[in-house]
Order: structure tokens, then sequence, then C-alpha cells
């Protein structure tokens, strides 16, 4: 009888290696992160991050000073109030103070949450009432910061308008100080 030696360390020949699932599922696991990675720094690097401040020191003393202006809207008693008309597109209201004074122009800045391109700079003229109108730009749903000052940035109101679950907004000097 003859005898056959094992065939313990023979590999079997089934084919190259690319043949094979396994060395391609292996591979793609490296594959999808460097995909992954190449996009997300093509989103760093084609966007820009507008929340962040190059001088945040600057802008820090730019605060106290506006501070300042929120005191002085609350000694002279600074009320705003507005409504927009959607089908008019108009931004109607009143802009008062307890010290009886001409008001002059306003400026209004309706400020976007996140995205900068989308403020709004509006320009009041205020009749000797106090009334005013102006036209108005189909406004965005969300959230907007409304950023009333007078034409020599003396005082200022600051306030949120969430747009369209309040059809009006009032602000007064008062709130603006107690934040």
């Amino acid at each position: 009888m003859a005898r056959t030696a094992p065939l313990l360390n023979q590999a079997v020949n089934e084919g190259p290696w690319y043949t094979h699932r396994w060395p391609w599922l292996l591979m793609l696991g490296p594959f999808i992160v460097v995909i992954a990675g190449s996009i997300t720094i093509w989103i760093a690097a084609s966007r820009q991050d507008a929340l962040v401040v190059d001088d945040y020191y600057k802008q820090g003393k730019a605060i106290n000073q506006d501070l300042r202006r929120d005191r002085v809207a609350s000694d002279l008693g600074v009320r705003f109030s507005a409504q927009y008309d959607t089908p008019t597109r108009m931004l109607t209201g009143s802009v008062a103070n307890t010290a009886r004074q001409a008001t002059g122009n306003i400026n209004v800045r309706l400020i976007h949450a996140t995205i900068p391109e989308k403020d709004i700079v509006l320009l009041l003229r205020p009749d000797q009432n106090g009334n005013f109108a102006v036209a108005l730009p189909v406004l965005e749903l969300g959230r907007w910061q409304v950023l009333v000052e007078n034409e020599q940035r003396d005082w200022r109101l600051n306030g949120h308008w969430s747009w369209p679950a309040d059809r009006k907004i009032a602000i007064e000097a008062d709130e603006a100080v107690k934040k």
C-alpha cells in the first residue's frame, strides 16, 4: 500500500486575490473614510463660517458701548411697535418716547439668526406722531433679531421677533436693560 503525504500546508489555488470578495470588503472601510474626509475638507474650504469673530476683544468693548446705548434708551423711555402686512408687504408701526423728543430717522435691522446675507436694513422716517410705514420684501419664516436705533446711534432697542408666529412686535427700552 502506498502512503500519501497529508495535504496540510498546500493552498488550494482558487484564482487571483482580486477575484475574492474579502479583500474588497476589507478595503471598503478605509476607502469610505477617504471619501468622507475629502467631502469634509471641501465643505470646510468652500464655505465661510460667519459666526466666528476675528477680533473678539474689540467686539467685547463694542458690547459695553451698546449697553450704554440701552441705558440711554431706557432713560428716554423709547418704545417701538410694528406689524407686517403680508398682502401689501408693508411694515407699519410707531416709535415713541416718554421724553417727548422728536425721534428723527430710525434705522431698523432685521438680523437673520444664521445667514448674514439675509439681514434686512430699513430706514424709517416717522411722522410727527412717531408713526411710520415702509416697504419690506417678503419676510422669511423664523426668528429674527430686531435692532432699532436712531441715526446718530445715541440709543438702541434690541429684541426678537418670531415671524409669523408673532404678527406684531413690541420692544420697550426697559426690557432691553433688564436682559
